[in-house]
């Protein structure tokens, strides 16, 4: 038996030391909060990104979600931060991942400023230095739109310089609205933060009329949304060109420079992986987004009648 061991001594070693190659955090966990809800495709993206990074490292990766897209109330805004604080206390996680601005203000900001715990934020809008960020105990990765490139080209098929802004009445727009603006160097013609589906409808109609060409934010959270009825709404009565920066709008608009999900959360999860290997969050600068894609919406671009440069067709993805 002892002769055995010996012979298989080493052999056992190597199986001992590939696993550990293979899982060197083995052992670490990590918490990601993220601000909104399962299905909606912004943090899907960014669930998704953090899991690539994160295989085959053996860290224990668990996720909560706060869901504040749909239920943007102060009552349950303070209950699912308080949620999320519990969450935090009881799985004592090595680094916690907060993913966009409510998770970033509401967790991070009240109850984990400079506190001993690495944090490591993604998708915040333009700025974190709103936040106060970066932290002693926190760094990140920011979130900006590629609103120049996409406007640019916007313009070429538009009859005249006015535009309009139209998008769900949320936190988060309202705090893009304003970045549109100083980044793009404009005033929106018209603009509207549609609380309901109604509303977001005659805006869309009045765009049409009143405006030449239409940037188009976030619907997620507007009342009584439904999504087989605005494509053929928007379908039957699109005149003017519009645009998005976010892809899974790209529905509802003809073309679209947009920001990637995955990107977000796997540098997010890159970067935790850093601090679990001993590198202190306040070394690591914090980042801005560089991967975009290009989208166009060929039904809509019939209906107005536009027909796109050859740049955008060689490079842009189709949507039907």
């Amino acid at each position: 038996m002892i002769r055995l061991l010996l012979r298989l001594a080493p052999a056992l070693l190597a199986l001992s030391t590939t696993t550990a190659q293979a899982a060197p955090l083995a052992g670490k966990k990590v918490l990601f909060v993220n601000s909104y809800h399962e299905g909606y495709p912004w943090s899907d993206g960014e669930e998704k990104g953090a899991r690539a990074a994160f295989a085959g490292s053996g860290v224990e990766l668990r996720f909560i979600r706060m869901d504040l897209k749909r239920h943007p109330d102060d009552a349950f805004r303070n209950q699912a931060a308080d949620k999320a604080r519990a969450e935090i206390e009881a799985y004592r996680p090595d680094v916690v991942v907060v993913a966009d601005d409510p998770a970033v203000r509401y967790v991070l900001e009240d109850h984990y400023k400079n506190a001993r715990l690495p944090f490591v934020f993604c998708g915040v809008n333009w700025d974190a230095s709103k936040y106060g960020l970066p932290y002693k105990n926190a760094t990140g990765i920011v979130e900006v739109a590629p609103v120049k490139e996409l406007l640019k080209n916007l313009r070429a098929y538009a009859k005249g310089s006015r535009i309009g802004y139209l998008t769900v009445d949320s936190e988060t727009e309202r705090i893009e609205n304003p970045h549109y603006k100083k980044t793009l160097g404009i005033t929106f013609a018209k603009e509207k933060f549609a609380k309901t589906f109604a509303e977001w409808k005659q805006a869309f109609l009045e765009m049409q009329r009143d405006t030449d060409m239409i940037f188009l934010g976030n619907v997620t959270g507007i009342q009584g949304w439904n999504e087989a009825e605005a494509k053929a709404f928007v379908a039957a009565n699109t005149k003017v060109p519009s645009a998005t920066a976010y892809d899974f709008m790209m529905p509802y608009a003809m073309l679209g420079f947009t920001k990637i999900e995955e990107e977000q959360g796997a540098y997010a999860a890159t970067t935790a992986l850093r601090i679990l290997k001993g590198e202190a969050p306040s070394a690591i600068p914090v980042a801005t987004n560089k991967q975009s894609k290009i989208f166009m919406n060929l039904k809509l671009a019939k209906a107005a009648g536009i027909v796109f440069a050859p740049g955008i067709v060689r490079n842009a993805q189709v949507v039907q």
